[in-house]
């Protein structure tokens, strides 16, 4: 089954994202109140009945269409972390992050997206990046590249001799230790700023907008889909060891995606002079 969908045109994949943030996201896009809006670990960590909603749309429709597939959904994790370790199993896992940038979205800001992704025994398969707020979607194959709204996107290379764009992890998101492994990004010839949504960072780096994204979180439902829609359209990411970044996580981390190998490595260099 699992080829059967990725041998299609996968519009119904397309339509099941849109259609959950049709039917779950945008009607309260300005519109929460404030019963709908949830601290989970603490004053920046949020959660809304949209993300709740539309996570439970999703988890329907995309098992649906893959017959025998699980989901690994931001809040399904939050209630039982064991689901997580679906991302390590033998069958095709959807990978979920309904409302990425959620602070964004409670502040009434187009900056967030919807985040799906399709593994398969810990390799990437495909991902969709739908920003509903600003009409784009994103969308990679494997193997096949990346479009924009259905047309081919490239990450190009960074303007020789400029300053390398960076998004790093919001300090509002990190413990201490996490800051510090972070400092070696700011450096000459680095301008690193606080991200955003972490989905549409990536896509900024796919079209060519940012140079690199550095993290120094792994949850699977925050990278999935933006790593595979960075390489799809020609970039490269790496962890800190090196290493490609691992969906069922250990990895050595901060890890970085960027427009080419050389800015990685660079990006590397300068996280590594912390360590």
């Amino acid at each position: 089954m699992i080829d059967e969908l990725l041998a299609g045109d996968l519009t119904e994949v397309e339509a099941a994202v849109r259609a959950a943030a049709a039917a779950e996201i945008m009607p309260r896009y300005r519109q929460l109140a404030a019963h709908e809006i949830v601290e989970k670990s603490g004053p920046h960590d949020l959660v809304t009945t949209a993300d709740r909603l539309a996570e439970e749309h999703l988890t329907a429709s995309l098992t649906r269409l893959l017959p025998g597939s699980v989901v690994v959904g931001e809040e399904a994790v939050h209630a039982d972390p064991k689901v997580y370790d679906a991302l390590g199993g033998d069958a095709p896992v959807w990978i979920v992050d309904p409302v990425d940038g959620t602070r964004q979205f409670v502040h009434g800001e187009p900056g967030f997206c919807t985040l799906v992704a399709l593994a398969h025994r810990g390799e990437l398969l495909a991902s969709w990046t739908y920003a509903a707020a600003l009409d784009e979607m994103a969308i990679a194959v494997r193997g096949r590249g990346a479009t924009l709204n259905g047309k081919p996107v490239h990450v190009g290379s960074p303007t020789p001799g400029a300053d390398l764009r960076v998004a790093m992890s919001h300090p509002d998101f990190t413990t201490e230790a996490q800051k510090r492994a972070l400092l070696g990004l700011h450096t000459e010839g680095i301008d690193a700023r606080p991200c955003g949504s972490a989905g549409l960072e990536y896509l900024a780096v796919a079209r060519g907008d940012k140079d690199a994204v550095a993290f120094n979180w792994e949850y699977a439902w925050d990278h999935a889909a933006g790593l595979l829609l960075v390489t799809e359209a020609g970039g490269a990411q790496a962890t800190l060891s090196g290493a490609p970044y691992r969906l069922t996580g250990g990895n050595a981390l901060p890890f970085t995606a960027a427009r080419d190998e050389a800015t990685v490595e660079r990006i590397l260099e300068a996280l590594r002079d912390e360590v």
